[in-house]
């Protein structure tokens, strides 16, 4: 069987492994239906895109997270205590290769959870607010779907981040049982850990204006917030909000992601070497 062959039989084991995961359906339905709820209750549905972008944005920044350690933190753990691994060495098969492959199946089963819940808002925003929420945007200050399709693109690219980060943390362990353990405190150590340094930084005074933008958009949290600001709700006023810088922040979310994929291929390699 030839590297792409696998790779693709890979990417299918996980899509079907998904399908067969009832929890994944229940978790899907939660997330829709508090995202949903938070729509109807903040007004969002009834008066635009960008009002419904402002009451979910900080939700996500916590439900994103748990989705993504749910489907990812035992992936790569359960072929490792069934030593179904072992195939690397059988089919000729790089680490790097296997675990793009297991990311690549985890990342499409995230952006078909938080994805189709999003849709599913966009179109009762599309629905239910005022008439004029409907023009797509011709220029900036206007509200439309255009905008809210911005906002699903990029909480996909967060969430797909910390997917490659749960995999590199539940690689660490040495069993499926303990790998959920590992993925929590990781995405807790970046998420809440990498803010948590910001603020202390900047009390102490060891940032300035520019240099905390630098360092906002290392944090995936923080990059995803500022790509929000600047990409989504500071259009809406004729211009960017000075939040964040966009184009950091956009390449520290690739890099936490390509960084840990890599990190996750070379801890494996050492694993089963």
């Amino acid at each position: 069987m030839s590297s792409l062959s696998l790779v693709t039989t890979l990417i299918g084991r996980e899509l079907r492994t998904a399908a067969r995961t009832r929890s994944y359906y229940l978790l899907g339905l939660a997330v829709g239906g508090i995202l949903l709820g938070l729509t109807f209750g903040g007004g969002g549905a009834a008066t635009g895109y960008i009002p419904t972008v402002v009451d979910l944005l900080l939700p996500l920044e916590v439900l994103v997270p748990i989705v993504a350690v749910a489907i990812g933190y035992r992936a790569i753990p359960s072929d490792l205590d069934r030593g179904e691994v072992a195939m690397l060495d059988t089919y000729a098969v790089s680490p790097a290769t296997y675990v793009g492959a297991v990311y690549l199946g985890r990342a499409a089963v995230l952006s078909a959870i938080v994805g189709v819940a999003l849709l599913v808002v966009g179109l009762v925003v599309a629905l239910v607010a005022a008439p004029d929420t409907g023009v797509f945007a011709t220029h900036s200050g206007v509200d439309s779907p255009i905008l809210f399709g911005r906002f699903l693109v990029v909480t996909l690219v967060f969430g797909n981040a910390l997917v490659a980060v749960v995999l590199l943390a539940s690689i660490v362990v040495s069993t499926a049982r303990t790998a959920i353990v590992a993925a929590i405190a990781a995405v807790l150590a970046v998420v809440v850990g990498g803010e948590a340094a910001i603020v202390l930084g900047v009390l102490d005074g060891v940032f300035t204006e520019t240099t905390l933008q630098l360092a906002l958009g290392f944090i995936p949290n923080s990059a995803y917030r500022g790509l929000v600001f600047e990409t989504v709700i500071g259009v809406l006023s004729a211009g960017e909000s000075g939040y964040a810088l966009p184009l950091v922040s956009a390449v520290g979310l690739l890099l936490w992601t390509g960084g840990s994929l890599g990190a996750a291929a070379g801890l494996l390699r050492w694993r089963v070497g």
